[in-house]
């Protein structure tokens, strides 16, 4: 925003006497004010060296080159006094100041020299009472907060505090007192906005437009129209979520720029054809290992993961394509190709199952893991905010309130929270005091639960609170409240990351962790677990730090309550988790769990059905019979004597194996199975079956003559013989 004055004639004397008068009522200590008319008779002589036509023009000059001269230390005049004829100026209208110079030197010390009916006078006292009743301000903070406010009136040319608005505050960026000053005219009602801080108070994260995300993207331009056309019919048609769009848009991207790359040829969408997307698959997964994320313990799994999105992406794409493209007065039609050029079979090349497999098994380490060295994270939490803490109940005040006991204690409700609740982060940060549900039993006993905003699967869920929660929650809402030195959490702005959009003002209950009525948000959620853990020293099987994840705090709670015997469906709908089998991924059974249910239940039902007679220990007699029930096994028509624990190569095909032993009483039974096998051969013949079939049926035949002729040649019964040997008889 440039500042606008009105054009005032450069005459150097007008200038001088103009600044005189304005000064001539300021509050001075002795020679004060002379001191000031002779630096203004100097900066006067400065400015009419220059060159324009108006006051102002002659000023802009000034601070274009002559003041940038003086800030570095060189040609000043006035000794020390050399920033005294350019405040006289300012603070007299005579000039108006850009936010470069104003930027500089305390205004503080001059507003105290004017007048008390002085209009930047009139505005301090007034941003003084704005700021004094903002408990959480400490005072350095209502100080800076005042001289911007004083600042932003003379750049921008006005009275008084009432007339500043967003733009104004937009103009300085991020200057000292920022916060503090957009609290006050918040809190006023000057702006008709919760209070912000940072870069959510300029809506820099805004959602963008489809044209946007293609350009950012780096879309070829021949494939623009028919990426920004699917995107915005995608929008209408499909989800309106701007997550799942701009995800959508950076696959296409991918997808565009490796045509362009290996296929230059191509003009249009509708002329590509499979053969331009084979390449795509290796391109991906290359391009997908030079943009991830580094850590000490990536795997090819994760690029792999990645590139198989993105393809799955372009296979939608496609499919919606071709789908959408025929409807009557299409803005997609024409631009479709004849057949999908990903299909199924080129998604499975990127081993789907195998991703899934090794993601699963990185999961099931990562518990193993946080089973380990979780206890010990808590534990410093607990410690930590304990040892810092001074009182037993928070102060009424938030600038009494010490910053490292602060810290300490989100640290700590952050963590209990995630890990008692089971919340996704985004959960977390969305919970407002209005989620706290009570409900009342019909003999009179309360209980509460807690609400849980639809996020991931677009379906809200209740949480029961047990008494660790319940304290974690309670000792949130008595912190938020001292903060505000209120008796209730008020209402404050949030800022939905995902989506790029404020949510509606509510009682959250994650705020003022920074010293600023603001919502945390999920940077800051991760920022503080991982600092935490390493605080802690938690470390990996390999001896590297051990990073806690917000959602490394939801697996723990899956895997907790699955061991503890919590019924797998309960501990879904406790997660929000769309199917079983995914608590299954994020819990881990261990072995000598599986064998303590098992005994548990087992002992229930045979004890229920036999008595205790069904647990005492074998006898000697029983063992025998036992293992002479393993040593062979009984086919019916003869005895296996391949022993038990050896592998069989046949899969138990047992007639013409070397191992089986026929019985001469299954003679009749081998003949007519015989006879039957010889039919269907013939039948099979007369059919005329595939000569693959008619040869397997003939080996079935050779294979029961075998078995039938070693039965007749037999002397004795030497199954019976077997038997009788194994039984010692």
């Amino acid at each position: 925003m440039t500042p606008v004055m009105r054009p005032i004639p450069w005459d150097a004397q007008r200038f001088v006497l103009g600044v005189e008068e304005g000064i001539a009522d300021w509050r001075w200590a002795l020679g004060e004010q002379n001191r000031m008319v002779l630096r203004v008779g100097e900066l006067a002589e400065v400015l009419d060296a220059l060159g324009g036509d108006t006051v102002q023009e002659r000023w802009t000059a000034f601070e274009a080159t002559v003041w940038s001269e003086w800030l570095a230390g060189r040609g000043r005049l006035g000794g020390e006094l050399w920033r005294w004829g350019t405040w006289g100026a300012v603070l007299t209208r005579s000039a108006q100041p850009a936010w470069p110079l104003m930027s500089t030197g305390r205004i503080g010390q001059w507003t105290e020299r004017l007048p008390q009916g002085h209009p930047v006078q009139r505005a301090s006292e007034r941003l003084r009472g704005m700021l004094e009743p903002l408990t959480w301000l400490d005072k350095p903070a209502r100080e800076y907060g005042r001289w911007l406010g004083l600042r932003l009136l003379l750049v921008h040319g006005l009275e008084s505090i009432e007339q500043l608005t967003d733009e104004h505050l937009r103009f300085t960026g991020r200057a000292k007192g920022m916060d503090a000053l957009d609290g006050a005219l918040c809190a006023a009602g000057i702006l008709q906005r919760p209070a912000m801080r940072g870069a959510t108070r300029w809506g820099r994260r805004r959602q963008l437009t489809t044209v946007e995300m293609v350009d950012i993207t780096r879309v070829p331009e021949r494939f623009r129209e028919v990426t920004i056309r699917y995107l915005d019919e995608y929008r209408v048609r499909v989800a309106p979520v701007y997550a799942t769009v701009h995800a959508k848009a950076i696959a296409l991207g991918h997808w565009w720029r490796y045509v362009d790359e290996n296929h230059p040829e191509l003009t249009s969408c509708a002329a590509v054809r499979p053969r331009h997307a084979r390449g795509f698959l290796p391109w991906a997964k290359e391009r997908a290992q030079a943009v991830r994320r580094r850590s000490a313990h990536d795997d090819s799994t994760h690029e792999r993961a990645t590139a198989h999105a993105w393809a799955g992406a372009v296979k939608v794409f496609f499919a919606d394509l071709g789908s959408w493209a025929a409807d009557e007065d299409s803005p997609l039609a024409g631009m479709a190709p004849p057949c999908n050029p990903l299909g199924r079979r080129d998604l499975v090349t990127m081993e789907p199952l195998k991703i899934k497999r090794q993601t699963q098994a990185r999961i099931a380490i990562k518990v193993l893991e946080l089973e380990r060295e979780l206890p010990s994270i808590r534990a410093y939490a607990l410690r930590r905010w304990q040892a810092v803490s001074s009182r037993t109940a928070p102060p009424r005040h938030a600038q009494c309130t010490d910053a490292n006991e602060v810290a300490a204690f989100w640290d700590w409700a952050i963590l209990e929270l995630l890990l008692l609740s089971g919340l996704r982060v985004e959960e977390a940060c969305e919970l407002t005091t209005l989620d706290v549900l009570r409900r009342q039993l019909p003999d009179g006993r309360r209980y509460y639960l807690l609400h849980v905003k639809p996020s991931k699967y677009d379906r809200a869920r209740v949480i029961p609170i047990g008494d660790g929660l319940g304290r974690v929650i309670s000792e949130t809402v008595r912190h938020v409240r001292a903060f505000h030195g209120a008796d209730a959490v008020p209402a404050v702005r949030a800022w939905d990351s995902h989506e790029r959009r404020w949510r509606p003002a509510a009682p959250y209950l994650l705020q003022t962790a920074s010293g600023h009525p603001s919502v945390i948000d999920e940077g800051t959620i991760r920022a503080r677990l991982a600092r935490m853990s390493r605080d802690a020293g938690a470390r990996r099987a390999d001896g590297t730090p051990l990073v806690l994840q917000p959602h490394d705090c939801r697996r723990m709670f899956a895997s907790e309550h699955l061991n503890n015997s919590t019924p797998p469906h309960v501990i879904q709908a406790l997660l929000g988790h769309a199917t079983i089998d995914t608590v299954l991924v994020y819990a881990k059974l261990y072995p000598t769990t599986l064998v303590e249910e098992y005994r548990k239940t087992l002992r229930g039902v045979y004890q229920a059905r036999y008595g205790d007679e069904a647990f005492r220990n074998p006898i000697a007699e029983e063992w025998a019979a036992l293992n002479q029930a393993c040593a062979m096994r009984d086919m019916g028509t003869h005895l296996c004597a391949l022993p038990t624990g050896q592998h069989c190569p046949k899969g138990l095909v047992c007639l013409g194996c070397s191992h089986a032993q026929p019985k001469r009483s299954a003679v009749p039974v081998f003949r007519g199975m015989l006879a039957s096998h010889l039919r269907v051969l013939e039948v099979g013949r007369q059919r005329g079956e595939p000569a693959g079939q008619i040869a397997a049926r003939e080996l079935e035949v050779e294979r029961i003559r075998a078995a039938l002729h070693r039965a007749e040649a037999l002397g004795d019964d030497v199954a019976a013989a077997i038997e009788t040997a194994g039984s010692g008889s």
